[in-house]
């Protein structure tokens, strides 16, 4: 639904409510650390824009793993997105 004519956001107020409500996001989220890996090993050569591979956390972020490069490793999409599996097809457990 489209906003009313000459309706403004107050950015100011929506941030207090995402801060109030606990919503992490800007500069702090967990995307934003992704980014900034990225253009980390891009700076340093390791992988190229567009180039699809994806850079994969060893300990993850929301497992505790920091966002410097020795946490981090370049994969292929496949084996960064997928879980492991059982020969029948189910997921494994992580215990």
């Amino acid at each position: 639904m489209p906003s009313s004519p000459g309706y403004k956001r107050d950015l100011k107020q929506e941030d207090k409510t995402r801060k109030a409500r606990g919503e992490v996001g800007g500069s702090d989220s967990a995307n934003a650390k992704r980014s900034k890996l990225r253009r980390q090993m891009i700076k340093e050569g390791k992988v190229k824009r567009n180039d699809g591979k994806d850079i994969d956390h060893k300990v993850p972020l929301s497992k505790g793993g920091s966002n410097s490069p020795a946490n981090a490793r370049v994969t292929t999409p496949s084996a960064n997105r997928s879980f492991p599996r059982t020969k029948s097809g189910a997921i494994k457990r992580n215990v």
